[in-house]
């Protein structure tokens, strides 16, 4: 079957290998952004530094002068 075609038909079954793997990287992908948007980042779970620092502030582990040293020490 294969002779009569001159051996053209190899070449498509490559052309079509490649075809699949590139789908199923593409499906991977896509379900790899669907978990990640329905998940959110992590990085909006993470507290800012400023945000820790008014809490022990606000909870009077900090006095006056240590929460503004340490608030000027991060920039904030």
């Amino acid at each position: 079957m294969w002779n009569g075609m001159g051996g053209v038909g190899w070449g498509w079954i490559g052309l079509g290998l490649v075809h699949m793997l590139l789908f199923w990287v593409l499906v991977a992908l896509g379900i790899g952004l669907i978990v990640r948007w329905l998940g959110g980042t992590r990085e909006d779970a993470t507290p800012r530094a400023i945000d820790i620092l008014r809490a022990r502030y606000a909870k009077g582990e900090l006095t006056r002068e240590q929460f503004d040293q340490m608030r000027r020490d991060i920039g904030a």
